[in-house]
């Protein structure tokens, strides 16, 4: 069984997870807008892997016997500056998803609630992954700076991204 001061938690992480696949799809419909087919469906692909991971805790807390509560979503932002723009919201975003993970991390720890523990792990982990691969496209787009062939060069690199079935990537 899971404490209820958990399941609140871990309830406000799933709101954030959803939130981030929303923002991610408000970010994919800029790239489409400024024709960025490349940059949107790498948002796309965002926008799922965060919907799976705000629904593998709602399972989790199913699984211990908790109550999930899903609360409103914010509305996201709708339109960024530039495309390296887009992509730095995104990395700082990621930054605060890791946070907040760190917190979740923390709040087991200190209900000695090891199932949780072990069950976080997979998000801090997943959480390297995400910040490392948002902060090298903001690295690709620093490096490019306004040089049109770039962008369109790594429009068509973005679009070649693909998700794993066993990853979620």
């Amino acid at each position: 069984m899971i404490s209820k001061e958990m399941e609140k938690a871990l309830n406000d992480q799933i709101n954030a997870e959803f939130f981030s696949a929303y923002l991610y799809l408000a970010m994919a419909a800029y790239f489409e807008d400024e024709n960025l087919s490349g940059c949107a469906h790498w948002m796309e692909l965002q926008y799922q892997e965060e919907s799976e991971h705000g629904m593998k805790i709602y399972k989790y807390i199913n699984d211990r016997g908790g109550r999930v509560q899903l609360n409103a979503i914010e509305k996201p932002q709708e339109k960024w500056e530039n495309p390296l723009a887009a992509f730095e919201a995104a990395y700082k975003h990621e930054q605060y998803i890791t946070g907040r993970i760190n917190d979740l991390m923390k709040l087991a720890v200190e209900l000695n609630d090891f199932t949780t523990q072990s069950f976080l792990q997979w998000y801090l982990n997943e959480q390297i992954e995400e910040e490392a691969n948002v902060d090298g496209i903001v690295q690709s787009f620093n490096l490019m700076g306004n040089d049109k062939r770039a962008l369109f060069m790594m429009d068509r690199e973005l679009k070649q991204r693909q998700l794993s079935s066993d990853t979620g990537k």
